[in-house]
């Protein structure tokens, strides 16, 4: 390329629009074809297109595609970004490419893993067939362990709430039990009483006077929880809003350790799901909350803990 010449001899770069008094592709002018993948929104064939232009790429995928010209653009699947001429030079080779019809969008790998997530949130016989007959001759334990835990989510039968809908939910249980819903609210009662139990047996652990004290305060609990039904309602997915910890469908959220604020993990389950999960949910923990202030309290500090958690079973989390 020739630079124009200075009055003093001296050679000086130039940009390309300064060069020729007007903006210029250099891409389109010095660059060979630059080569794409492309495949269209709604499809899984993948075809090689070739071009010096984003317009020229868009012509060639619409032509192969079969789709309109008109009001489509193309996009970048790793993050969405539009091409134009002005990312165009900058697109590796090979760059994988959507071409998007008037209506259409893609976030790049966002939109990817949300389609992922539909297929489980409402997953068909063919899919969980082809998963079992890849588990049945899969080796490699990653494989295996991803596979089945596929199938268990794919399984799941939420909507599902009495035994004669879900069969499987309640094997092992009592016959009494008629409903995911009954069985959760006794489960939870019972996990309360529990907590009851254990709070009645640091009697002996107290001198007389904290004692007398001491059994005042959870008789008064015994009576008000009782009359509470034990917040049975916790797990009830059928409950009102401010009476269940769960969503309407039925999924608990872990709210982590009792001195955070939140679970960094993200932990979910829903024992309403299936069989496994059901069993599993067993395990969770209800911590109870620490109010601030007690540390400047003066009472006997076997008596302070005796009286702080039964005054908080109301409200366990």
């Amino acid at each position: 390329m020739k630079f124009p010449l200075l009055l003093s001899g001296e050679l000086r770069p130039h940009c390309a629009s300064c060069l020729c008094g007007h903006s210029v592709n250099m891409c389109a002018v010095f660059q060979k074809p630059k080569a794409f993948k492309l495949r269209a929104l709604d499809g899984h064939q993948r075809f090689g297109v070739a071009g010096k232009s984003p317009e020229e790429v868009l012509r060639k995928g619409c032509r192969l595609l079969q789709l309109p010209e008109s009001g489509s653009h193309l996009c970048l699947y790793e993050d969405g970004s539009e091409l134009t001429g002005d990312n165009f030079c900058k697109a590796p080779d090979n760059s994988m490419l959507l071409l998007l019809t008037a209506g259409q969008t893609w976030q790049g790998y966002v939109s990817d893993i949300s389609r992922f997530l539909s297929v489980f949130h409402k997953p068909n016989a063919e899919l969980i067939q082809a998963a079992r007959q890849l588990l049945s001759g899969e080796k490699a334990p990653l494989r295996q362990r991803l596979l089945a835990d596929l199938l268990h989510n794919v399984s799941e039968n939420i909507a599902a709430e009495t035994r004669t809908q879900d069969p499987p939910w309640f094997e092992g249980l009592e016959a009494r039990f008629r409903s995911k819903s009954s069985y959760l609210r006794y489960s939870c009662e019972s996990r309360i009483r529990s907590y009851l139990r254990e709070v009645s047996s640091y009697v002996p652990t107290l001198g007389k006077q904290a004692r007398e004290e001491y059994m005042r305060i959870v008789d008064f609990m015994c009576q008000k929880l009782r009359s509470m039904q034990y917040n049975a309602s916790y797990f009830d997915r059928g409950a009102k809003a401010g009476g269940r910890l769960c969503t309407p469908e039925g999924w608990f959220s872990c709210q982590g350790p009792f001195d955070m604020e939140d679970c960094v993990s993200k932990h979910s389950i829903n024992p309403y799901s299936n069989r496994e999960s059901r069993v599993l949910f067993s395990t969770w923990n209800l911590d109870h909350m620490v109010i601030a202030g007690l540390s400047a309290c003066t009472m006997n500090p076997p008596l302070l803990e005796a009286m702080f958690f039964p005054l908080l079973l109301p409200l366990l989390l």
